[in-house]
């Protein structure tokens, strides 16, 4: 009896021969940029949060504003620096005009209105570090929320598809101490939020970040 013959092999393709086949849908490389996504976890990353205050401030109140989504992040302690110079600075300057009033045109009335504007300074220039250490941040997928204050709390969220502007300002005393202010300008000019105290290297990748979230939020993407 003759065996019956084994079925050819397959023949294998040599090195650069096509096969005339389409390569498999799964194989297509696809754009998994955050930002193509719509994700925006990759602005809370670990930088934001380099040199700044470890604990938000809150209100004892029961009734404080609470959100969901995100994390807070905080500003930098070299911005309570920079506000007590500049409060030091008025301060000095107020008591040089009283009392170059009072003593070189002999007016009395001088200390009155003097000694006020002292106070108000004096006691605002106290309550700074608790101020600053209740500015935050927070992150979420479709809005920058912004908050501040304790006793006059103040909340905004901004949704990334309607930033305009972001504008990264510094003075003399932010340049020195190497910290900027972050600012959102929307159509809406009440929604316009300001973040001050920003290391400098953090405001530029804020900026570049939210850019580009604000251009594909637009366009739709």
């Amino acid at each position: 009896m003759t065996n019956p013959q084994s079925p050819p092999p397959e023949a294998t393709p040599t090195p650069g021969e096509s096969t005339g086949l389409a390569a498999p849908v799964n194989e297509i490389p696809v754009d998994e940029s955050p930002v193509a996504e719509g994700d925006t976890d990759a602005l809370d990353s670990d930088s934001l949060d380099a040199g700044t205050f470890t604990a938000l401030v809150e209100p004892r109140s029961p009734s404080r504003l609470e959100l969901d989504g995100g994390d807070w992040h905080q500003i930098s302690p070299k911005y309570v620096w920079v506000q007590l110079i500049s409060s030091g600075i008025m301060i000095a300057l107020v008591v040089a005009a009283m009392l170059f009033v009072a003593l070189f045109f002999r007016q009395a009335w001088a200390y009155i209105p003097g000694g006020i504007l002292l106070v108000i300074l004096i006691w605002t220039t106290a309550i700074v570090p608790r101020q600053a250490r209740s500015i935050g941040y927070r992150l979420r997928q479709d809005d920058l929320v912004f908050r501040r204050g304790i006793l006059w709390q103040r909340l905004v969220a901004v949704p990334y598809g309607r930033m305009q502007l972001i504008d990264i300002t510094h003075g003399p005393l932010d340049r020195g101490f190497g910290i900027a202010q972050l600012k959102f300008v929307t159509a809406a000019a009440a929604t316009g939020v300001t973040i001050p105290g920003l290391e400098q290297q953090t405001a530029e990748h804020l900026r570049d970040l939210l850019v580009e979230v604000a251009e594909s939020r637009r366009t739709g993407l």
